[in-house]
């Protein structure tokens, strides 16, 4: 079970600012901006590249969802950057698929 998975069963706790039915939004507790908030399925999917067809529909109602929490997080006027790493090289350090919502600051590119 990740880390992820023990969140969204409230096995772990976290600074939650959005819920869904089967995906929620909380804060990063190694924030790399002002903020930083990782929107997750509460269901384990290990990465994008293994995402198949039948979850479409909940990664779409994730991305759908980012302006919500950007507004809430204050960042939907100044802007903010969506990412999703995959595997190592990328940064992937959770295998649970998860969008990190940035902002709070200006976000140079490319990134690091």
């Amino acid at each position: 079970m990740t880390i992820f998975e023990k969140i969204a069963s409230r096995e772990i706790p976290a600074d939650i600012v959005f819920e869904a039915d089967d995906f929620l939004a909380f804060r990063d507790v190694r924030p790399q901006a002002p903020v930083h908030v990782l929107i997750i399925p509460k269901r384990c999917i290990p990465r994008i590249d293994v995402a198949t067809g039948d979850d479409v529909a909940l990664l779409g109602r994730m991305l759908g969802a980012a302006p919500k929490i950007a507004q809430l997080c204050g960042v939907a006027e100044s802007g903010y950057r969506l990412v999703i790493n995959n595997g190592r090289d990328a940064g992937e350090s959770v295998p649970h698929l998860h969008i990190h919502l940035l902002g709070g600051r200006a976000l140079h590119w490319p990134p690091g």
